[in-house]
């Protein structure tokens, strides 16, 4: 009978001190993985179509304010937006009043449609960064390049286009496709489309 009453004593003492072995195992693993989700770098993908003067700014500014945070963020610049990492075509973007009624002085289509407008409604948008302090674009992409921010130009588009891997800037990514671009947006934070 003594032996029974020790048998199940060293059970239950058995079962607690096992018990206790699980749970700070559990709480170790747990504080070990809210530590890696606290210490864990943070990152964006944005995948960026549009060309135009103003559409340049916005992947821009959010990709090398991301990298200034200390997070990793890639832009894949696909279709017209290749034009803002090529070398030629980056100096050179524009914005066109014609059937853009959000433009800061709205024009009506036909004064528009006239030869000389979209010339003057870039040269416009540029005074008025420049008045107010705000980067070039060949500004963001050189703060974005030396910040870390990965360019990935878009293969399909190139071959579409004509482009070869040296008509884009120094520090722009190789050729990228879709599936490696899917590949490094999977585990980002924060996808966008612009």
């Amino acid at each position: 009978m003594a032996t029974t009453v020790e048998t199940t004593q060293l059970d239950s003492t058995l079962q607690r001190q096992i018990q206790e072995a699980v749970e700070r195992y559990v709480e170790q693993r747990l504080s070990e993985e809210e530590e890696k989700r606290r210490t864990k770098t943070k990152k964006l993908a944005i995948i960026a179509t549009k060309g135009t003067l103003d559409w340049a700014y916005p992947p821009l500014i959010l990709a090398s304010t991301a990298a200034s945070m200390g997070w990793e963020a890639g832009i894949f610049f696909t279709f017209y937006g290749l034009n803002i990492i090529h070398k030629q075509k980056s100096r050179k973007l524009k914005i066109a009043p014609l059937a853009n009624p959000a433009a800061p002085m709205p024009v009506p289509n036909l004064v528009g449609a006239i030869p000389g407008m979209t010339a003057m409604g870039s040269s416009i948008m540029r005074l008025m960064f420049k008045q107010h302090g705000v980067a070039t674009i060949k500004d963001l992409t050189d703060i974005s390049i030396e910040s870390g921010v990965k360019m990935f130009p878009c293969a399909m588009t190139m071959d579409v286009f004509g482009y070869k891997p040296t008509d884009f800037l120094e520090g722009v990514q190789p050729v990228c496709g879709a599936t490696a671009f899917l590949d490094y947006a999977a585990d980002a934070d924060i996808s966008l489309f612009v």
